[in-house]
């Protein structure tokens, strides 16, 4: 049996062996052909295709299974894994780091072997041989080096060379992106030097021997991976001197810091003449602002603030107002705010605006002022039309113009019809200028004063008489309107449908109106005065031998002399100066022409004009910060006070900037130093937030006397209160302190919100948004109107805490007073009844006299609505009144009743005297509020009441 089991397994074993070799047939398959890419410093190969080997004999173990890949080639530095048996996926790696720079490319052989007929492989089988070709690819490892330390070369002045020289550097990476040089650059800033991409060194300006002898400029270089070099080279240029005349020793650009004052422009600046006698020199030099805002740099505030900072006449009508809610009437026109909140209207020739009834002054007397700003250009066409700027015509009917101001051919006309009523004879009506200034495209300001029949024209300043005056007779006496329109006349009669015609084409900006007075020139001056200019350093110091000019702008010197070296020192000693607090920044240039004569010579030296720019940096921007008690809240009787509360008290208005932190510990995370300065504002605005003002009720109310003796006035409408004119901050916090808040009935209030912002440079700067919430104390009738003796004030709350209590009483239990304690209490609530009782009654008597008084009295008298009024503290009637009011609450129902009365009576009481006294009218911008008819009281101090 032993024998038959032997015999059995011995032929399983030898049936297997013949199955296994039977069973692996097939060799492993593989490409022929792989592609790999591996990055120096990796040991990881790309390949395309993936390497994978496939067995036919799969699924069968060992048989269709891949053992290994073997790499035939023993230079080769790779070596292949096999990361899955089954599946035939291996993995191509390098046995150590691989450098592009040694080799760049590897090829080898690779073969795949199945596992055969068991583990170790035994009878396994190979795949055909596949070659594998790598490539290295690079990394930017080497930064370029240039082959030489330091390079020289020399230049003569005054020439322009494409090439200098040319500096080269290398990089030892192995692949064409990181070992080609693609660029160098000059790190030395302001040197008149380039560089090009192969390393040309040229000069881009010429250069001066005088000015600078020699150079010495740093340079870098970029490979194509953009790895810059280590080091730079230092490259050193002499310059060589050519003797030409001209002006030497100056910058090209000269930065003006605001805030600096005057700065010289020239300070090493000579000129060289090669020797050549000269007889006399004449250097003009010319700064050139017409890009700038209205022809220069000029105060940016608005029309109505530049007239009070320059003491114009008051009275003036703005008729080119900023878009509003009350001066619609240029919102369909083309505005431009330009730099620095400059307004100005822009006329194409098909836009006009017409002025209302309310805005139009009435009467323009024998003595008036016309000014307004204008840019202008040559009219197109041969017969070019009238353009009218401004035009007062019949509204319908007929085609009157009774005045105008219009532009025809170059030409400035101002029309002026008088009536019958004023003159019945022939009299001048046209008066008519020829200036370079009405069609040069730059703004210039014009101010036409009317003294009948004498009309004087201010331009820049400068006066000018009419070359030209036509007579015409008086205007006939009718009922018909007038219009007066900006951009264009208007055509109400004579015509099928009303029309404007005579269009303007060109820009405007702050065109006024001003009956009754004119301007002298001292203000005219003021209005358009340019900010900055030429000047000259030290001017007493100038040699007596050197003339000089100066236009009325300050934006043209004219030297002249006969001594080089006076002139040389002369011109050193000009400078620039800019005047503004704010200043535009960009640049300003300058021109500089001279022209000399000889010693009786045919020919002489030629000086070429030079050019300059001044930059006029960024002014550093302020922050104006509004800070005070933000929330306000006050007794009731302090609502109906003569002058209601302070609502601004513990104002403060301070500003800010920003400077460059200078210390060596300064670092990006701190990026400079507050700096408080000090500057003017030109406005601040108190808007009511919520439902607006109730007239009836309340008001916002100014003292007239806060007002005297500064550069500012005030308006107000329901929806708030406009405090503007160019003044200190601390002059507007004098006036905003002085705002009151007054609310008759206070009861009925429950909060109220104000918000205030200020503004300096016609909104170029403006403050925080600071918001203000007032409330009303309610307390209890009793406690606050029986006696002032008896109760406490409502600012000082009594708080009984229990620790209080036992911090007192240490003897007895937390909560529980001692019988003594009851005691005194009663007693103290016994005298207070007492006191209360004998008070009301005495209150009750004053009260029926009172009445009696009052019943001759007469009702119902209509508050003045003028900004101006003179009132008397009523609150001293109000008080006994409401404390009246308030105590019969606690009596039986017949006395409330007779109470409620005197409290109807007590709110009529609370009004305003009309004002007899004749003060100066304040200018309205806003429409102000109507009070309703109630009894007159007179109130104690000349306020603004709206």
């Amino acid at each position: 049996m032993k024998l038959l089991i032997c015999v059995k397994v011995c032929f399983l074993r030898a049936h297997l062996l013949l199955s296994v070799s039977t069973v692996n047939k097939h060799k492993p398959w593989i490409e022929t052909s792989y592609h790999g890419v591996i990055t120096e410093n990796t040991d990881v190969v790309l390949l395309d295709p993936p390497l994978v080997a496939l067995d036919k004999d799969a699924p069968i173990p060992y048989a269709g299974e891949i053992c290994a890949f073997n790499i035939h080639g023993l230079e080769a530095p790779f070596e292949a894994v096999v990361l899955n048996g089954t599946s035939g996926e291996g993995q191509l790696r390098a046995r150590g780091l691989v450098d592009c720079e040694l080799q760049k490319e590897y090829t080898f052989i690779i073969q795949a072997h199945d596992c055969g007929s068991g583990p170790g492989g035994i009878e396994g089988k190979k795949s055909h041989k596949a070659v594998v070709h790598i490539q290295v690819n690079d990394v930017n490892e080497f930064a370029p080096v240039f082959r030489e330390p330091q390079y020289r070369a020399a230049v003569t002045e005054g020439k322009i060379y494409d090439s200098i020289l040319q500096v080269e550097a290398t990089d030892q990476d192995c692949s064409p992106q990181y070992s080609q040089i693609c660029n160098y650059q000059i790190t030395t800033t302001n040197t008149p030097f380039a560089i090009d991409r192969n390393g040309n060194i040229r000069n881009t300006e010429k250069l001066s021997f005088d000015r600078q002898q020699h150079y010495e400029i740093q340079v870098t270089a970029w490979d194509c991976g953009q790895k810059r070099a280590l080091q730079s080279v230092p490259v050193h240029i002499d310059v060589k001197p050519v003797c030409k005349p001209g002006w030497q020793g100056w910058n090209k650009r000269v930065d003006y810091e605001p805030g600096t004052g005057s700065k010289q422009l020239f300070p090493k600046m000579h000129l060289e003449t090669c020797g050549e006698p000269l007889s006399s020199l004449r250097v003009t030099v010319e700064l050139q602002t017409s890009h700038i805002g209205k022809g220069c740099d000029r105060e940016t505030y608005s029309e109505k603030s530049l007239q009070k900072l320059c003491g114009a006449s008051s009275g003036s009508t703005d008729l080119l107002p900023a878009p509003s809610a009350a001066t619609n009437w240029t919102a369909s026109l083309v505005s431009d705010n330009g730099r620095d909140s400059d307004l100005i209207f822009r006329f194409d020739g098909r836009q006009a605006a017409k002025i209302p009834d309310w805005v139009v002054p009435q009467n323009l007397t024998d003595q008036f002022t016309i000014a307004t700003w204008m840019k202008h250009g040559p009219s197109p066409g041969l017969r070019a039309e009238k353009e009218t700027l401004l035009c007062n015509s019949d509204k319908t009917e007929m085609n009157r113009h009774h005045y105008s101001l219009y532009v025809h051919n170059c030409r400035l006309v101002f029309l002026l019809r008088r009536d019958f009523t004023q003159v019945d004879t022939f009299r001048p009506a046209e008066f008519h200028w020829k200036l370079e200034q009405i069609c040069d495209k730059e703004w210039h300001y014009y101010v036409i004063n009317v003294e009948f029949p004498v009309v004087a024209l201010y331009v820049d300043g400068v006066t000018y008489d009419p070359y030209l005056v036509t007579d015409d007779w008086p205007i006939h006496p009718s009922q018909i309107d007038v219009q007066l329109t900006v951009g264009a006349c208007w055509q109400g009669g004579e015509v099928t449908k009303p029309r404007f015609t005579q269009y303007f084409r060109g820009s405007l900006s702050g065109l006024t109106i001003r009956p009754g007075k004119i301007e002298s020139q001292k203000v005219i001056s003021c209005l358009q005065a340019c900010k900055e200019g030429l000047d000259i350093n030290s001017l007493e110091s100038l040699d007596k031998s050197i003339k000089f000019h100066f236009n009325p702008a300050q934006s043209i010197l004219v030297m002249e002399g006969e001594n080089l070296e006076n002139i040389n020192t002369a011109v050193r000693k000009v400078s620039y100066i800019n005047s503004r607090q704010f200043p535009t920044p960009g640049i300003r240039r300058l021109q500089i022409s001279t022209t000399v004569q000889c010693f009786g010579e045919d020919t002489c030296i030629t000086i070429p004009s030079i050019e300059v720019v001044v930059m006029v940096l960024q002014p550093s921007e302020p922050r104006i910060t509004i800070s005070g008690v933000e929330r306000l809240s006050q007794s009731a009787s302090d609502f109906r006070a003569a002058g209601g509360i302070a609502l601004f008290q513990d104002l403060h208005i301070i500003s800010t900037v920003t400077r460059a932190d200078t210390t060596p510990h300064h670092t990006a995370h701190q990026p400079g130093v507050l700096e408080e300065i000090i500057h003017n504002l030109d406005y601040c605005d108190i808007l009511v937030l919520g439902e607006e003002l109730n007239p009836k009720q309340e008001s916002l109310q100014l003292q007239l006397s806060s007002l005297l003796g500064k550069h500012l006035d005030a308006t107000n409408s329901t929806s708030g209160m406009s405090i503007y004119g160019v003044d200190s901050m601390t002059n507007y916090e004098q006036v905003i302190r002085q705002v009151h808040y007054y609310h008759l009935q206070p009861g009925q209030l429950t909060e109220r919100r104000f918000r205030l912002t200020c503004s300096e440079l016609n909104g170029r700067y403006t403050s925080n948004e600071f918001t203000l919430e007032v409330s009303v104390w309610h307390s209890s009738e009793t406690e606050e109107h029986i006696s002032h003796m008896v109760a406490p004030p409502q600012y000082m709350q009594v708080v009984h805490h229990p620790s209080m209590i036992s911090d007192l009483y240490p003897n007895h239990a937390s909560g529980v007073p001692s019988a003594a304690t009851v005691m005194i209490v009663m007693c103290i609530a016994a005298l207070v009844g007492m006191v209360v009782l004998g008070i009301y009654h005495i209150h009750m008597t004053h009260q029926q006299e009172v009445k009696q008084g009052e019943t001759a009295k007469e009702a119902d008298t209509n508050w003045d609505d003028s900004a101006l009024t003179i009132t008397v503290n009523p609150m001293e009637n109000l008080k006994n009144h409401t404390t009246g009011e308030e105590e019969a609450s606690e009596e039986e129902e017949d006395d409330e009743e007779e109470e409620e009365d005197d409290d109807g009576d007590d709110d009529e009481e609370v009004t305003s005297d009309e004002s007899d006294d004749s003060e100066e009218e304040v200018d309205v911008q806003l429409p102000r509020m109507q009070r309703s008819s109630e009894k007159p009281r007179r109130w104690d101090k000349p306020t603004i009441c709206y």
